[in-house]
């Protein structure tokens, strides 16, 4: 069986394809033992442009 953890990243105007702070997040969960899983858009603009996204990590229980 998995566990699943969901952390929320807000792409604000200094938040966007040049930021690092997903590959913190997804480093730092892995030196917890945290698979990196994927993504879900949470908030998408009327532009298209995502606003906020969830990650997805996931261990064994």
């Amino acid at each position: 069986m998995k566990k699943y953890v969901y952390v929320n990243v807000h792409i604000g105007k200094f938040c966007g394809a040049k930021s690092k702070e997903h590959r913190d997040i997804i480093d730092e969960y892995a030196a917890r033992g945290y698979r990196y899983a994927g993504y879900i858009p949470t908030n998408i603009n009327d532009y298209g442009k995502i606003k906020d996204m969830d990650l997805i990590f996931e261990t064994d229980l």
